[in-house]
């Protein structure tokens, strides 16, 4: 399946608006070296033109050394309030350096608004080592309970 077409109910015009739109943390889903699993939240970018999810982390990040021994990953981006609804599936992720903190910086934009704050100026510090996480969807699933919760109440 072409990640470019969803299933469930909204077509890809509808998941770019959505993942554009939603400034909720995509929680993502990945391996250990040992091959557990682990889960995490980080905040992310949708570019539709190349369908893949960015995520910007500290270099030294536990998920960094994660997704490099094992690539594939699940992930979900769903309202938090009802009615429920989002997206989510399965990909690869990679790893690579953002010396300019280009990702982390639009990032703050659409997470926080502004520049204009401690955790901004701890989180762009020359100090702090930056990678961006690329995750290609290989499938996407997405659900809407705005009709199902409607009736209910």
């Amino acid at each position: 399946m072409d990640a470019s077409d969803p299933t469930g109910p909204w077509s890809r015009a509808r998941v770019d608006d959505f993942l554009a739109d939603a400034a909720v943390p995509v929680r993502l889903s990945c391996r250990t070296p040992a091959d557990d699993l682990w889960m995490l939240s980080l905040w992310y970018e949708w570019d539709p033109e190349t369908a893949e999810l960015r995520c910007a982390t500290a270099a030294d990040a536990d998920v960094v050394r994660f997704l490099r021994a094992h690539d594939d990953v699940a992930f979900e981006i769903s309202t938090n309030d009802p009615p429920y609804r989002g997206v989510r599936g399965r990909g690869t992720a990679t790893v690579e350096p953002d010396a300019e903190k280009a990702v982390l910086r639009r990032l703050i934009t659409r997470y926080l608004g502004d520049t204009d704050s401690e955790l901004t100026e701890r989180l762009l510090s020359p100090d702090r080592d930056e990678v961006v996480i690329r995750i290609r969807p290989e499938r996407m699933h997405t659900w809407d309970y705005a009709s199902r919760m409607k009736q209910s109440k």
